[in-house]
C-alpha cells in the first residue's frame, strides 16, 4: 500500500481560503490598505492559481529590479565613457567596460523572467523557470568577456605608457561609478534573495564588486597626479583581477544551481517540519531542487503499517501542507507514503 499527493494541482484538501487574483487588487490607496488588512486575517490558500500569482509577482519584482539597475548603470557607463574619451585613462576604460557589461546582463535575465512566466507544457512539464539558470550562464560569460578586454587594454597601456588628462574628471567618474554600482547591487541583491533568483543574485554580486573597482579608479587618478605613468594601467589590471574574482564566484553559484544544489539547511528545515506531521513514522528521503526562483520537493515518508489508504493519503496532504508553510519559496511538493518496515 502506498499513496502520493502533489501540491499545486487543486487537490482540495481543505485549505480553500483563496485570495483574489492579483489583477483584482485595487490601486486606490485606501482600498489597498483595506485589502492588506483583509489579507492578514484571511487564511492562506495553496491552490494552484495562488501559486501562479505568487510566481508572477516574483517575476514582476525581478523585472522591476532589472529596469532600475539598468537605468542607473546605463547613466553611469555613459558618463564614464565620455570621461574615458577625454582623459585616455585605461583604468577608467576597464571600469566603464565592466559597467556596460553589467548593464547589458540585465537583458538575458529580463528575457529569462519573461520566459519563466509561460505555463508548463507537455514538453516542458516543469515550466520554463530554468531559463533563469541559462541566463545566469550568459551573465557569467559577459562578465568574463569584460575581464578579458579590460586586461588586454591594461597590459597594452603598461607596455606603451601615456599621460592621463583631466584627472579631476577621472576621479569624479570613479566616484560616480562606485555610487551607481552600489545602488544597482542593493536593488538586485535584495530582490534576488527575496524571490530566490540565483541569476539576479549573481548579477548583484557582480555590481557590488564593480562598486569597489570603480572606487579604485581614484588611485589611478592620484598616481597620475604624482607623475606615475604606470599607475593607470596597474590599477586597470587590479580591476581586471577583481572582475575575474567575481566571475569565479558567480560561476560557482550558477553552476551549483544547474547541478540542483540547494542549501543543506533547507533540507534540514524540511525534514524537521515533516517529522512533526501526525501519522508520519519516519522521513526516508527529502529532495529539493530550484526551478527558476521557486523550489520543488519530492518526499518519501513512512507511515504505520496497516493504516488505510485514505489515512495515508490524508497524512501525505498534511505533510505537503506543513512543508509549504515551513520552507520559503517552496511552491510544489510530491509526497509519497509507504508502510514502515518494523
Amino acid at each position: 500500500m502506498s499513496t502520493a499527493a502533489q501540491t499545486g494541482h487543486g487537490h482540495g484538501h481543505g485549505h480553500g481560503h483563496g485570495h483574489a487574483p492579483a489583477h483584482e487588487v485595487p490601486a486606490n490607496p485606501a482600498r489597498r490598505l483595506w485589502s492588506s488588512v483583509r489579507h492578514l486575517v484571511t487564511p492562506h490558500s495553496h491552490d494552484s492559481a495562488d501559486r501562479v500569482d505568487a510566481t508572477m509577482e516574483a517575476s514582476k519584482d525581478g523585472m522591476r529590479a532589472l529596469w532600475v539597475s539598468l537605468a542607473v548603470l546605463g547613466v553611469t557607463a555613459a558618463f564614464q565613457g565620455v570621461v574615458v574619451v577625454m582623459s585616455g585613462s585605461v583604468a577608467l576604460l576597464s571600469d566603464s567596460l565592466h559597467n556596460v557589461a553589467d548593464a547589458l546582463t540585465a537583458v538575458p535575465v529580463g528575457i529569462a523572467f519573461l520566459i519563466g512566466r509561460r505555463p508548463a507544457t507537455r514538453r516542458f512539464t516543469y515550466g520554463y523557470g530554468r531559463a533563469e539558470d541559462v541566463a545566469g550562464v550568459v551573465v557569467v560569460l559577459v562578465i568574463l568577456a569584460s575581464a578579458v578586454v579590460a586586461g588586454y587594454e591594461s597590459i597594452r597601456r603598461l607596455a606603451e605608457p601615456s599621460d592621463v588628462r583631466f584627472l579631476w574628471a577621472v576621479a569624479i567618474a570613479g566616484l560616480v561609478g562606485a555610487v551607481g554600482n552600489e545602488i544597482a547591487a542593493q536593488v538586485r541583491l535584495r530582490t534576488g534573495r527575496r524571490i530566490g533568483s540565483a541569476a539576479l543574485v549573481a548579477d548583484g554580486l557582480h555590481a557590488r564588486t564593480d562598486a569597489i573597482t570603480s572606487a579604485a579608479v581614484l588611485l589611478s587618478a592620484g598616481g597620475a597626479a604624482l607623475g606615475w605613468r604606470w599607475a593607470d594601467p596597474v590599477v586597470g589590471l587590479a580591476i581586471t583581477a577583481a572582475i575575474a574574482t567575481v566571475t569565479w564566484g558567480a560561476a560557482k553559484q550558477v553552476l551549483a544551481r544547474l547541478m540542483d544544489a540547494v542549501d543543506p539547511a533547507l533540507v534540514e528545515q524540511s525534514t524537521d517540519a515533516l517529522r512533526h506531521v501526525d501519522g508520519v513514522v519516519g522521513v526516508d528521503r527529502v529532495r529539493l531542487r530550484w526551478i527558476g526562483h521557486t523550489l520543488r520537493a519530492e518526499v518519501d515518508l513512512s507511515v504505520a503499517p496497516g493504516v488505510t489508504i485514505e489515512d495515508a493519503h490524508r497524512t501525505a496532504h498534511e505533510a505537503e501542507h506543513r512543508l509549504t508553510h515551513a520552507v520559503p519559496r517552496l511552491t510544489a511538493a510530491t509526497v509519497h507514503t509507504h508502510p514502515a518496515v518494523l
